[in-house]
């Protein structure tokens, strides 16, 4: 039985009163009830983000975030090697230098990446809850949660998890701008705000403003006016105005120039239908097949909430299949929405007309048709996460998927065998910014052209290797197996160079891999080299 609590009036600094017959131990209960589901989701999110987070060291490109994030926090000896203004905008290795003046340690680097990555299951509920109800927000949070694609990208230090968390962000805020018609401005220049923060943490997320250009265009009923989209491109503006003024200030316009340049005009790195063969399976098939079942089955109820995601998907789908590079973790903001969408259709289950009877007996059937649809499709992506969490060793690397193994190992032996003024010569500049990274000691490498033009214009070039060691430059040649792999050519010149330079192995990296047969050997993937001139 309620009672009525009555307190003296609260503007004599009293407690304000309880309203008669409030329940603050049941408001609790209810509350605890609401929220121990998502809180299920964050910790199946966090143990796949974290466990084993530092089992393997940084890959390229997670050095040179990584080094560009030790820069920003003070650390002079990789400045030289890691200037703070090189290509990208800076946002997340920001974030990461300050972990960095906690702990200089991988870990410190990969948790900020890691809890980002939960923080985007925790918008993907926002999300799917607003566009389709609590039910349908919960399965798409718990799917990506699980969703080895987000998994792997999001447990690496790589610009694609924030950008993935702030282009959410820009999503819900266009939802709130269609759905909330009394406050619709300041939503969309919230969309805006939001649109700046994700160009400063990667300026790809420009790509995504092409999937929302579509939407209103192909959205009649939908009303964009103009003063809104004015709005919210002046807030865009003024959040990303600092990389072109920090640029212009650092004196690094040129190279952020030459950098689209090579970006623009450089050769493929991946075939044309690399993500189509390469990205379903690692979203979930499952998942694919749940959202676009959804579509067919539900089309009736279709309208701009599925236009809205669609377009989201499909425009940065064409465009990167379009364009000649193509990273691995490129598409990573279409996973949360192919999320939500299978959310929606396996929200709906109980809505379907072959699950017939009568009262709470057809309640519960219904509830466990869809339990066991979540739980089916939940297996088929949560089994091969958990695996991408514990990968098997191999001799070649698809950049973007995980560490390099061996790397880290052998550049800590460089940094504590190899004399600090001395240079190494890699094949390619990917294992060069592990060394470099890890040994602070200079690496350059054999791959990178003498073409401004056709090169990263972040390398240094190496014009002419035969006359660099007969001079002196390089004591020690690096061989590995991952970029002898993807450039023979480099590795056959780096194997010519070792011959004719009298290369000694100093230092051999191995990692066990599994034969055909079954059984386990060592296969070699990094090997040092002292080389002296002839």
């Amino acid at each position: 039985m309620s009672t009525e609590v009555v307190v003296p009036d609260a503007s004599a600094g009293e407690k304000p009163a309880i309203r008669p017959g409030f329940d603050r131990a049941g408001a609790l209960r209810a509350w605890a009830v609401r929220l121990l589901p998502v809180t299920g989701i964050v910790v199946v999110a966090a143990v796949l983000r974290f466990l084993r987070l530092t089992a393997v060291g940084f890959n390229s490109d997670e050095a040179v975030y990584a080094g560009t994030a030790a820069a920003i926090s003070g650390d002079s000896s990789l400045q030289a090697m890691f200037p703070i203004f090189r290509a990208h905008p800076v946002l997340f290795q920001m974030l990461v230098s300050f972990g960095y003046r906690i702990e200089h340690t991988d870990g410190a680097a990969r948790g900020v990446a890691a809890a980002i990555g939960v923080a985007a299951v925790l918008a993907t509920y926002a999300l799917g809850r607003r566009l389709y109800g609590t039910a349908a927000g919960l399965i798409a949070a718990l799917l990506l949660a699980v969703t080895p694609y987000h998994v792997i990208v999001s447990r690496q230090v790589l610009l694609d998890g924030l950008m993935t968390l702030t282009t959410l962000l820009v999503l819900y805020c266009v939802v709130r701008y269609v759905q909330d018609e009394p406050d619709r401005a300041r939503w969309l220049v919230a969309a805006g705000a939001m649109a700046g923060l994700s160009l400063m943490a990667k300026e790809t997320s420009a790509v995504l403003v092409g999937g929302l250009y579509a939407f209103f265009a192909l959205a009649p009923r939908v009303r964009l006016k103009a003063r809104h989209a004015l709005g919210a491109l002046a807030a865009l503006a003024a959040v990303a105005a600092p990389i072109p003024i920090v640029l212009s200030m650092s004196g690094r316009q040129s190279t952020g120039q030459n950098y689209l340049l090579w970006q623009m005009f450089r050769r493929a790195n991946h075939e044309t239908w690399f993500y189509f063969t390469t990205v379903p399976g690692e979203v979930g098939l499952a998942v694919i097949a749940a959202g676009a079942i959804g579509l067919v089955w539900l089309r009736r109820d279709n309208g701009w909430r599925e236009g809205l995601l669609l377009c989201w998907i499909a425009v940065p789908i064409v465009f990167f299949t379009l364009w000649p590079v193509k990273g691995y973790q490129y598409l990573l903001p279409v996973a949360p929405v192919a999320a939500v969408l299978a959310g929606r259709t396996l929200a709906r289950i109980p809505e379907a007309g072959l699950l017939r009877g009568r009262g709470r007996a057809r309640d519960r059937v219904r509830a466990g048709a869809m339990a066991g649809m979540v739980a089916v499709v939940f297996g088929t992506i949560a089994v091969p996460a958990f695996a991408r969490v514990n990968p098997a060793p191999t001799t070649t690397f698809l950049a973007g998927t995980g560490g390099l193994p061996g790397g880290r190992e052998a550049a800590l032996w460089v940094r504590d065998h190899v004399p600090a003024g001395a240079q190494l010569l890699a094949i390619g500049p990917s294992m060069a910014n592990v060394l470099q990274f890890y040994s602070h000691r200079r690496t350059l490498a054999l791959s990178v052209s003498s073409n401004p033009g056709v090169r990263n214009p972040s390398y240094t070039p190496v014009p002419n290797p035969d006359r660099a060691m007969r001079d002196g430059q390089f004591q020690y040649v690096v061989w590995d197996s991952y970029t002898a792999s993807r450039a023979p050519f480099f590795a056959q010149k780096a194997r010519a160079l070792i011959d004719k330079y009298h290369g000694v192995a100093v230092y051999t990296g191995t990692v066990a891999v599994r034969t055909p047969s079954g059984a386990t050997t060592e296969e070699p993937v990094i090997i040092l080299y002292e080389v002296r001139p002839a």
